[in-house]
């Protein structure tokens, strides 16, 4: 198909080159006769007919080449239609696309795609969009259209900004925004995901969690790790649904209390932060199976005995992480109890 695009431009650049040679002969036979007054010329009207026809006969030669090349890149898994491009150069996509309105995927990864098209609300069957790992620096509000889209994958890419059209698509379940840098904000329409349950917003630039966010009813799994979050929340409860809750390489200096009333929270990781404390409250966390302090400045030196080592253990590292885990988490919030209260008797 790519060489008959390239037979096409071939034949396409010789007319032209032909109907330039022409004018130049009657833009010189003008110059001579110009004491004569303009002379038309019908030779030249009618190659100049035949060549927007031409032309037109080329742009639908090469939306045929080209939608011929989409469809080798159409798959069927699972009873799904799913359009995969990966590592090809598709910086824009054609308009002749609009033809696969069918696909129920796009998977679209290391193109260089710098725009989703307009044309995307076009794609009512859409299930999945996968562009993660391009150049997109846009969200179209037509994305609003796409009411059965269930995840919406823009890792690695460069949107700056969330349009508030995007909480009309009411079927999604996941959300991914990885390594976009500078996206700092989400509209406060985006509660109204009713159904959201994944959200992805690592290594952006947030400073704080977006109460649009905490307000997410189905929420269930959440990583802002990597941004510049100064501060959680106090209502943080709200988020009644999470079970994990990712928060690592921040700036956050303490934890408020109410974290101990999420009763569904099962992971929380806390690493390369600035806490300079466990409140005590999170001893009675009965559900959080992992937690993770490493590498915070905290207040006490707490150190747990090892009790096995790891060959007993059966796994290499178990102990490692447990310096940091549950176990130390309980330790450290005992340790601060006794101190407390050996000052206040003091």
């Amino acid at each position: 198909m790519v060489g008959v695009v390239s037979s096409v431009s071939s034949i396409k650049a010789l007319w032209e080159t032909r109907i330039r040679r022409v004018q130049d002969e009657e833009d010189e036979q003008k110059r001579k006769k110009s004491r004569g007054g303009a002379t038309g010329s019908p030779g030249l009207s009618c190659l100049m007919w035949f060549m927007s026809w031409f032309r037109l006969s080329v742009g639908v030669w090469e939306d045929r080449a080209v939608l011929a090349r989409l469809k080798q890149k159409l798959q069927t898994e699972d009873g799904r239609l799913i359009l995969r491009i990966e590592q090809e150069d598709w910086k824009t996509l054609p308009g002749c696309l609009v033809q696969l309105s069918q696909v129920h995927e796009w998977q679209i990864h290391r193109t260089g795609l710098q725009k989703i098209p307009h044309f995307i609300s076009r794609f009512q069957n859409l299930l999945v969009l996968d562009l993660s790992r391009n150049g997109v620096s846009e969200i179209p509000k037509e994305i609003g259209k796409l009411t059965q889209l269930r995840e919406l994958l823009l890792s690695y890419n460069r949107i700056q900004f969330v349009p508030e059209e995007l909480s009309s698509c009411e079927s999604l379940e996941r959300l991914e925004l990885t390594m976009n840098r500078d996206l700092n904000q989400l509209p406060d329409q985006f509660r109204n995901l009713t159904k959201l349950q994944h959200l992805d917003l690592s290594m952006n630039d947030f400073t704080c969690m977006p109460d649009c966010v905490v307000g997410l009813p189905a929420l269930q799994w959440l990583d802002m790790g990597g941004n510049g979050l100064q501060h959680l929340p106090e209502d943080i409860h709200r988020m009644e649904t999470l079970h994990t809750l990712w928060l690592q390489r921040n700036q956050l200096e303490k934890l408020p209390d109410n974290i101990s009333r999420m009763k569904s929270l099962d992971t929380l990781v806390l690493s390369s932060n600035r806490l300079t404390d466990i409140p005590t409250l999170m001893e009675d966390m009965s559900n959080l199976r992992f937690v993770n302090f490493r590498d915070n400045p905290l207040s006490l030196d707490v150190s747990l005995s090892c009790r096995k080592t790891k060959a007993e253990d059966g796994e290499d590292g178990e102990d490692d992480r447990e310096m940091f885990g549950r176990e130390f988490m309980q330790t450290y919030i005992q340790e601060s109890r006794k101190r407390a209260s050996a000052e206040l008797h003091c």
